[in-house]
């Protein structure tokens, strides 16, 4: 019986690339740096702003420079949670069609809360989302299973009762970590050299659409 439904944020049930190409180009802008590519930074939005901050400006965490322009990348993107961020294409129907089979859905993400909580609100999903667990929340953050199994815990849902679905690598790691099984997403931010088939997650699949049919037939 599948009860609990659970989401990777970034890549996965929101588009946000959007929003951090606009935020990291104005920081650009204003350093005399070439802009980067939307292409360039959706491929590293699911690493985190530590990797967007690199691409852009070009230099590690070891720089000198690199925490305050981390800092000012964050506050920036924190005034503008949600400006071109939206779900992905066909993704309010799939929420909708889980919501209506009385299953509850929530998010695990390694998206601190102070943004997510926020662009939750934003999108209009907080109120719809049954759980929404954050890296602040746990001592581990995924791959590590702990975020999972808190989410599954605040839900009184076993984890033989759910799914987890991820655009990374960790996230499929978590939910395996977890005993869960897992829902890799192609259209998701994934690079041009990472081949989603060897991360062994139970289904793949390429849109949201496909992942409204594949939801619901696992709920049959």
């Amino acid at each position: 019986m599948l009860k609990t439904i659970l989401f990777d944020l970034d890549g996965t049930l929101l588009d946000t690339a959007a929003d951090f190409t606009r935020v990291l180009n104005g920081m650009l802008a204003e350093h005399n740096l070439p802009a980067r590519q939307y292409s360039e930074v959706r491929t590293q939005v699911s690493n985190g702003a530590r990797a967007v901050v690199e691409l852009g400006f070009g230099i590690t965490p070891e720089h000198p420079d690199f925490q305050a322009r981390l800092e000012a990348f964050l506050d920036r993107y924190a005034d503008n949670l949600a400006d071109e961020t939206s779900l992905f294409e066909g993704m309010d129907t799939v929420l909708a069609e889980i919501e209506q089979r009385g299953q509850q859905w929530g998010i695990v993400t390694n998206k601190p809360s102070r943004f997510t909580l926020p662009l939750l609100e934003q999108i209009g999903l907080a109120e719809r989302c049954a759980v929404a667990i954050c890296p602040d929340h746990v001592t581990h953050r995924k791959p590590h299973a702990e975020p999972i199994l808190l989410a599954c815990s605040q839900l009184n849902s076993a984890v033989s009762e759910g799914i987890y679905i991820g655009d990374h690598l960790r996230d499929i790691e978590s939910g395996r970590n977890a005993g869960m099984a897992t829902i890799a997403c192609r259209y998701g931010y994934i690079a041009e050299d990472e081949n989603i088939e060897d991360w062994q997650a139970d289904h793949i699949v390429d849109s949201a659409q496909d992942l409204g049919t594949l939801l619901t037939r696992l709920s049959a």
